[in-house]
């Protein structure tokens, strides 16, 4: 398999920098495998280049201030290495906010693997937290929907992690609820080790639970966005555990980090 970090969609949050401790951007990998290609998220999409407001909300782009175009979109970029939307057959999302499923729309016959209860949320949201980090004009085509329920497998301490049926068994959804009801990191076997895309379970910040120091406008993000607070510590914790004490097995990143993106595709570079 080969392994594409796209960018997919700027954003420019208010404080920039100098209040999230980094430059932030929305990760999503495209990869090559012999039955065809799965993308992991989707970041704003192309309608979001189109009328930015209407697709992602007023509220979000007024903090978030994203800079989306159609050239930076997955669309164009899977286009750019000479392939057709249609050659995306599985999408596995993170889970379903705005900024990880914008790009839905721009695959209208891919399959979306999700867990079953982060659907449910977007479903039957719980509170205004909720309600605004779903955006049902991004799902109004009819996403052809594939939900599984937690699997039975074990992922280096991680219970219930699952594979997906149709897709290779290299690519396993692994349970991170806490940012979100249903939230999931996608991890990615390449050779002898393995990616772990974390979606928003963690940004940029891993070490020990006692001896990091995050900007304190990401720790207050992370508790007023979460919707379950005791889960989203419970795995931050567990993925700084990952990263540090299997180091050499798993690279463990979030979609929004800009030194990891960029970590990543010098190391692909240097792969390739």
């Amino acid at each position: 398999m080969r392994v594409h970090h796209l960018e997919c969609g700027g954003i420019d949050p208010l404080g920039g920098e100098w209040l999230w401790g980094m430059d932030l951007v929305i990760h999503c990998l495209l990869i090559e495998h012999d039955t065809g290609l799965t993308l992991v998220d989707t970041g704003l999409g192309q309608q979001a280049a189109r009328d930015p407001a209407a697709w992602l909300g007023r509220a979000w782009c007024g903090v978030f201030r994203p800079d989306p175009d159609i050239a930076g979109s997955a669309l164009a970029q899977v286009e750019s290495l000479g392939y057709h939307r249609d050659d995306v057959r599985d999408i596995v999302l993170t889970h379903l906010d705005l900024d990880h499923a914008g790009g839905l729309a721009d695959f209208p016959n891919a399959r979306v693997h999700v867990f079953e209860n982060e659907l449910r949320a977007m479903e039957f949201p719980r509170g205004i937290g909720e309600t605004q980090r779903y955006r049902t004009p991004q799902l109004r085509h009819g996403p052809r929907w594939r939900l599984h329920a937690e699997g039975g497998d074990t992922w280096f301490g991680f219970t219930g992690a699952r594979t997906l049926p149709g897709i290779p068994e290299e690519i396993v959804l692994v349970p991170l609820a806490g940012h979100s009801r249903g939230h999931a990191g996608v991890a990615v076997r390449t050779g002898d080790s393995w990616l772990l895309h974390a979606g928003d379970a963690h940004f940029g910040q891993l070490g020990r639970p006692g001896d990091i120091e995050r900007p304190w406008v990401v720790a207050a993000f992370e508790a007023f966005a979460a919707a379950d607070g005791k889960a989203r510590r419970h795995n931050w914790e567990r993925l700084c555990e990952l990263a540090h004490d299997h180091a050499d097995e798993v690279t463990v990143f979030s979609a929004h980090s800009g030194p990891e993106l960029r970590a990543l595709r010098a190391r692909a570079r240097a792969l390739a």
